[in-house]
């Protein structure tokens, strides 16, 4: 039996941050390649064949938060793309408690060392990269903004298909 196609945790963004991330990568990423609006994965490989267990342990850890604010940082070239860079000491202290809730389930990529970015443009030509990365960081101002919970999705072998909307503890 072919195991199921596994769960992605990604950060939810205040409406301002997101038609501003989500308007660069519709303008930036490849069209063919683009299925996902922009996001910061927290988990790309959660268990798949528990997402009720997933929802409730990941539901029970924000709670306890509130919504943290995340920084935009920086301009990021990653070769053949280009992300934001995020920092958050409260969004990395919760993705720790989610991590070890499922220590036993996560991939190597998943255990190794967390930088929260969201990618606006991948899998182009380096010098397309190249000039991105340029003009978005000749513009770049550093800013914040709040993160009202967290999203849960299902891998669909390219698309995403969104499971839950998971608030933080002070978020309606």
């Amino acid at each position: 039996m072919p195991e199921p196609d596994p769960l992605i945790l990604t950060l939810q963004m205040e409406a301002a941050a997101f038609a501003e991330f989500d308007g660069l990568r519709r303008r930036h990423f490849p069209e063919a390649l683009n299925h996902i609006p922009a996001h910061a994965t927290l988990f790309h490989h959660l268990p798949g064949d528990a997402p009720d267990a997933v929802i409730e342990t990941v539901t029970a850890l924000a709670r306890a938060e509130g919504p943290p604010e995340v920084a935009v940082t920086g301009v990021r070239f990653t070769g053949r793309g280009v992300a934001f860079s995020l920092d958050s000491e409260p969004l990395t202290g919760f993705r720790g408690r989610v991590a070890a809730a499922f220590r036993d389930d996560l991939t190597a990529q998943d255990r190794q060392g967390w930088r929260p970015h969201v990618t606006v443009q991948n899998k182009v030509k380096p010098e397309t990269a190249r000039a991105l990365h340029a003009s978005l960081a000749q513009g770049f101002s550093p800013s914040r903004f709040r993160a009202p919970g967290v999203l849960l999705w299902r891998y669909l072998g390219g698309p995403w298909e969104r499971l839950a909307t998971i608030p933080f503890g002070g978020a309606a």
